[in-house]
C-alpha cells in the first residue's frame, strides 16, 4: 500500500481510480468505509480526526491525500482536528501531504483575478480556516502541496449545476442562481483536480507551494447553462440572477444561507483563476469543458434512473 486517501467524494474517488489504473495500491479512508470498487483499492472505515487511527492506516504510505470535505456548516469544528490528524499521520509515515484546496484563502482580489502569487488575504471565517490549514501544513516540515481549484464541474460535484441548474431542468422551471449570471467565472473539472494532485505529489518542484489546477477560460453561468443543456440534450432553461440581498437576508435564520452569503463575492463579481504556472511547469492542460459537462449530465441521468 503506497497511497492513502481521506475522503471518497468526487475528488477522492477520482484520485483513487486514477492511481489504481496506474497500478498503484490505494487505501481510501472514510467514516463509512465507502469508496470506488477496484482490486487495488482498499476501503477502510476510520475517523479522519483520530490521529492514532489515521497514523495506523497511513503506515508505509508514500502519499497522504486530503480529499475530505466537512459539511459547509461544520468547517469551524471539523477542519482543524482533521488537518492536524492528517499532518501527524503523514509525518509518522514520512509521506507527502497533498491537499485538495480551493480559492477561499485569497478573499476578494482586485479585478477578481487570482494567481499563485496573489496574497492569502481572506478576512472571512472560511477563508481564514483555509489559510491556517495551509500554514499549519507548511510549518509541520512535511513535503506538502496544495492544489487549488475553483467551483467544480464533473460527476458527483456539488456545484451551481447540481444545486441550481438540475432542479430547474427537472421541474421545467427557470433557474435562479445566487450569482450575477452574466459575469465570467472559472470552473474546474474534478478529473483535472485529481490529475493535478497526483502530479504534484510526485514532483519535488511542487513541494511547499500552492498550485492552481488547470482550468478552462472563465465562462458566465448563463453560458455554462446553455452548454450543459446542449450537451445533455435537454431543452434550454431560462437563467436569472437571484438578487444578492436575498441570501444575506436569510443568513440570520438559515445556517446554510449564512455560509453562502459569506462567500458571495465570488459570484457577484468576475472570478478568474489563472492556472498558467501549473500548466507550464508540469505540462498539464485543462480538459475540454464539454467533456466535463457530458460526464456531469451522464451522472445526473443515472441518478434520476435509479430513483425511478
Amino acid at each position: 500500500m503506497s497511497h492513502v486517501i481521506v475522503g471518497s467524494g468526487p475528488i477522492g474517488s477520482a484520485v483513487a481510480r486514477l492511481l489504481a489504473e496506474q497500478g498503484e495500491r490505494v487505501r481510501i479512508v472514510t467514516r463509512s468505509g465507502t469508496g470506488p470498487e477496484h482490486p487495488l483499492i482498499e476501503r477502510v472505515a476510520g475517523d479522519a480526526s483520530d490521529a492514532r487511527r489515521l497514523t495506523e492506516l497511513t503506515r508505509g504510505a508514500e502519499v497522504l491525500y486530503n480529499c475530505a470535505n466537512p459539511k459547509y456548516t461544520e468547517w469551524a469544528d471539523k477542519w482543524f482536528p482533521m488537518n492536524d490528524a492528517m499532518i501527524a499521520a503523514a509525518r509518522a509515515a514520512g509521506a507527502v501531504y497533498a491537499i485538495t484546496g480551493n480559492l477561499y484563502g485569497y478573499g476578494p482580489q482586485p479585478g477578481g483575478r487570482m494567481t499563485e502569487d496573489s496574497p492569502l488575504a481572506a478576512t472571512g471565517r472560511k477563508g481564514r480556516i483555509r489559510i491556517k490549514m495551509w500554514q499549519d501544513a507548511l510549518a509541520s516540515g512535511l513535503r506538502t502541496v496544495e492544489a487549488r481549484a475553483s467551483d467544480y464541474v464533473g460527476a458527483g460535484a456539488v456545484s451551481t449545476i447540481s444545486a441550481v441548474l438540475l432542479p430547474a431542468i427537472n421541474s421545467g422551471r427557470a433557474a435562479w442562481a445566487p450569482a450575477n449570471v452574466d459575469l465570467p467565472h472559472t470552473f474546474t473539472y474534478t478529473g483535472d483536480m485529481a490529475r493535478t494532485l497526483v502530479t504534484l505529489a510526485r514532483d519535488e518542484r511542487a513541494y511547499g507551494k500552492g498550485w492552481h489546477v488547470p482550468s478552462v477560460a472563465p465562462i458566465t453561468f448563463r453560458e455554462l447553462a446553455a452548454r450543459y443543456c446542449e450537451v445533455a440534450g435537454v431543452p434550454q432553461v431560462k437563467v436569472h440572477s437571484l438578487p444578492r440581498f436575498v441570501m444575506r437576508a436569510a443568513a440570520p435564520l438559515v445556517p446554510m444561507a449564512r455560509e453562502l452569503a459569506e462567500m458571495d463575492y465570488q459570484f457577484y463579481a468576475p472570478f478568474h483563476m489563472d492556472s498558467t504556472r501549473t500548466e507550464q511547469t508540469f505540462g498539464l492542460a485543462p480538459t475540454d469543458l464539454d467533456v466535463a459537462l457530458r460526464e456531469t449530465a451522464a451522472a445526473a441521468e443515472a441518478t434520476a434512473a435509479r430513483r425511478m
